[in-house]
């Protein structure tokens, strides 16, 4: 039987692979930024896992993503910028630090107040850098909802906030008649982008006073109507009718069983 692998093993594996005499071609060749787009995969894999109770493939994702780190670490460290045990130290000082009520003498009762007091040590955290906004050092490079999400979180931390989702519903509305009126006027595409990132901006506010993952809710969406559509596409193909040619009041006659053997059950998630 195999002895257990350690980090320390994992580590010299990435090293090996970024050796640039014995190493892999693909992976000597790599940077932070062609590497940072499978960072990003590994982690949505990661969620994917967790969202269908797959755990046994979660432990394969959490590996994958893991590798991540090591990589960054492995090409930092060839830069002399930092290695994989500062990545560790910085994780491990930082969540010391914003644990006083678990690492030293702070009391919080509940976790509402622990949230507080999260985002009270980070504001502390940004007081001596030099962009000490509330918004500062929220990545760019999140996919957009996600940062949208993190932006309003910020924004809410110190007032800024609406105060319950109706209020939001009809902001929505509001957004919503602008984009319907630069349409009717024939605007620009870069007008009309700019009034549907508006839109698209406060669903992702109404998300979070619903306590809604938006990514989740778009994937259930994509799901959904992924397995109806194909559902239509094998209806057509038992009555030997070619989908595609068929006009859409008829594709749509096809779409309505889709729904009935969705809400029944009958389709598979």
């Amino acid at each position: 039987m195999a002895s257990p692998s350690t980090i320390d093993e994992l580590l010299a594996i990435m090293a090996r692979l970024r050796d640039r005499e014995r190493g892999c071609p693909w992976d000597v060749e790599q940077t932070f930024a062609s590497i940072a787009p499978y960072t990003i995969e590994e982690a949505y894999e990661v969620a994917d896992a967790i969202e269908r109770g797959a755990l046994g493939e979660l432990c394969d994702e959490l590996g994958d993503l893991l590798l991540q780190v090591v990589f960054h670490a492995q090409m930092a460290s060839e830069q002399g910028a930092f290695a994989f045990n500062d990545v560790v130290a910085a994780i491990c000082d930082k969540m010391v630090r914003r644990h006083p009520h678990v690492f030293a003498d702070a009391e919080v009762a509940d976790a509402a107040a622990q949230t507080a007091a999260w985002e009270e040590h980070k504001r502390g955290e940004r007081a001596g850098r030099e962009d000490a906004s509330v918004l500062a050092e929220i990545p760019r490079g999140l996919p957009e909802w996600i940062r949208a999400r993190k932006l309003q979180k910020r924004a809410a931390t110190v007032g800024f906030d609406w105060p319950g989702a109706e209020a939001v519903l009809a902001k929505l509305d509001e957004e919503l008649g602008e984009l319907r009126h630069e349409i009717d006027a024939g605007e620009s595409r870069a007008k009309l982008e700019d009034e549907f990132g508006d839109v698209l901006f406060v669903m992702c506010n109404l998300a979070r006073k619903l306590d809604i993952d938006p990514g989740a809710a778009l994937r259930g969406a994509n799901a959904k109507f992924e397995r109806r559509f194909r559902h239509m596409e094998t209806l057509a193909g038992e009555r030997g009718v070619d989908f595609a040619a068929l006009p859409l009041a008829e594709q749509e006659q096809f779409w309505s069983e889709a729904r009935l053997a969705d809400h029944a059950g009958r389709l598979d998630r």
